[in-house]
């Protein structure tokens, strides 16, 4: 990954960061989690690095719409539940916001892929469905809206680990964007897995956002796992306003600014997204996740999902597990039972890597948003362990959080690690309050999250925390936490070793600011799962 050489990388660690001594280096090696329980870490704020969280404004040139008449614009790839087919996606036609407005005609324009390997000629095509979907409001004086024409073209019997080059568009008006490129993923099995896979939540559209996306583009990742929170349309009024605080209005054309800006990275390297409660965005007749809904392509119907909030994936040896959490996650619902069957057909002979991701984490140490998800990890907790999981990724909160193996609140070597990269670069700011510091404890009243209708997060009956809501001090499953923004980055080396490195955006690209492998062991922690 370009790192510098492990005796240089120390002694500038030693030289730069004198100050902390949060790196645990193993016999002069990165430290793997067969050497933990780590004792847990807290890094102090470090407020000259947390700049502002400053949108982008509409004026900005990468925001702006360069296509003329229905040429693609927003070119987005991402992956199908197998290596051997990907989704394109685009958008072509302008969006109109207002009182009156006109949706587009879906049908006036084709949804067409041409394609083929790298530097062979183009000859294969697909075609896929278009839509448009509306924003609206019952209040008089809100702005509905309407967007584009958006098109999701999905490809087949694609050859692994192979770059393909290709051109999306109707040839007949004619209108086709320019050439781009993707790689399919390895083929799975236990040796086989893409390089780099770029993890990153609450990205939004910001300054910090642009310093995430350049930092995360040096890294070339094969995959980007975006955990939630996109665009942060919902932090506007319909009038364009911002307000940064969270409400039920939306301006609809930041997403149309997210996809512009994003388009240079997602055309060439596969996104995939679960929803955040930000794209929640409730209208009128109680629609909810609109454009989250329309404007990504999802492996649903592959992965035999009845939703796009809730679907899995494979990329090489892994499988990758998208839960919902701003839906229905009872034992007696349509996500847990499609859960458990998918749990139950993962062969970890093929895909060894069992790795889940949705929004608000489970296990989190900040006062924002703590236990929130309380319900949710109450529900699901124990089918995850039981299939053994390994790794958890989460958003939402506003900082970094990396573990220790945990079930159950209790130290677990058979339990996954949970990541919380919930700094990407929202407009919300950093979180930096912890739970267990004096007088940063929240009254659980307050920690019912958006669209959630229970709580759950009641006072601990036995544990480290008996009789308490929050801890007295850092908490022993919480290995390291830091406020700052970043993204981080897996790479599956083989059926046992990943290695995980979170990257600040302060730092340079390659200089690795929380860094371990996370190991497997399969023979002392067995799962119930095919080929097992």
């Amino acid at each position: 990954m370009g790192l510098f050489p492990l005796a240089t990388e120390v002694a500038l660690l030693l030289v730069l960061l004198p100050q902390y001594s949060f790196f645990t280096f193993v016999h002069g090696e990165i430290p793997t989690t067969l050497d933990g329980p780590f004792k847990p870490v807290t890094v102090p704020v470090d407020t000259s690095f947390r700049g502002n969280a400053v949108d982008l404004p509409d004026s900005d040139p990468r925001l702006r719409r360069i296509v003329k008449g229905f040429e693609p614009e927003q070119i987005s790839v991402s992956l199908s539940a197998t290596h051997d087919s990907v989704w394109i996606s685009w958008i072509t036609g302008e969006f109109q916001i207002g009182d009156d407005i006109t949706p587009l005609d879906p049908d006036t324009v084709a949804s067409v892929v041409v394609y083929g390997r790298y530097e062979y000629p183009m000859t294969n095509q697909s075609t896929g469905y278009s839509l448009v979907y509306n924003q609206l409001y019952e209040l008089e004086g809100l702005q509905n809206y309407t967007s584009g024409i958006i098109h999701h073209v999905r490809l087949t019997g694609l050859m692994p680990n192979t770059l393909y080059q290709y051109q999306c568009g109707d040839p007949s008006i004619p209108a086709m964007s320019d050439v781009s490129y993707f790689q399919t993923m390895p083929v799975s099995g236990p040796e086989s897995y893409p390089s780099r896979i770029a993890v990153v939540g609450d990205l939004g559209l910001t300054y910090n956002t642009t310093s995430t996306v350049d930092h995360l583009l040096i890294n070339h990742p094969d995959l980007l796992l975006l955990v939630g929170d996109v665009s942060d349309a919902n932090l506007y009024f319909t009038n364009g306003t911002a307000d940064h605080c969270f409400h039920e209005q939306t301006y609809q054309p930041r997403w149309d600014y997210w996809g512009r800006y994003m388009q240079p990275l997602v055309s060439k390297v596969p996104v995939m997204v679960v929803e955040g409660d930000h794209e929640i965005e409730k209208q009128a007749g109680n629609q909810m996740f609109a454009a989250y809904s329309s404007r990504f392509a999802f492996p649903s119907e592959e992965s035999g999902s009845s939703s796009s909030l809730f679907y899995s994936f494979n990329a090489g040896g892994i499988h990758f597990v998208m839960l919902g959490a701003y839906t229905s996650y009872e034992k007696s619902g349509d996500q847990y039972n499609w859960l458990e069957l998918d749990l139950a057909n993962v062969d970890r002979n093929v895909t060894p890597w069992l790795v889940a991701a949705w929004h608000p984490p489970w296990y989190s140490t900040y006062t924002a948003h703590y236990r929130e998800a309380e319900c949710m990890r109450v529900e699901l907790e124990d089918i995850l362990y039981e299939y053994g999981v390994d790794i958890v990724f989460n958003g939402h909160v506003h900082a970094y959080e990396r573990s220790n193996r945990v079930y159950n609140y209790t130290l677990d070597p058979c339990g996954p690690i949970y990541i919380t990269v919930g700094d990407g670069g929202n407009g919300e700011m950093m979180d930096i309050a912890h739970s267990d510091e004096p007088g940063n404890c929240p009254q659980p009243s307050t920690m019912l999250g958006q669209n959630m209708e229970y709580f759950c997060a009641f006072n601990f009956t036995s544990g480290p925390a008996a009789g308490k809501f929050c801890w007295d001090e850092q908490p022993e499953y919480s290995a390291y936490r830091e406020s700052s923004f970043g993204h981080g980055l897996l790479e599956v080396r083989n059926e046992t070793h990943a290695l995980w490195t979170w990257h600040r955006n302060q730092d340079l690209y390659n200089h690795a600011r929380d860094q371990i492998y996370i190991v497997r062991q399969p023979d002392i922690c067995p799962v119930k799962a095919n080929g097992t």
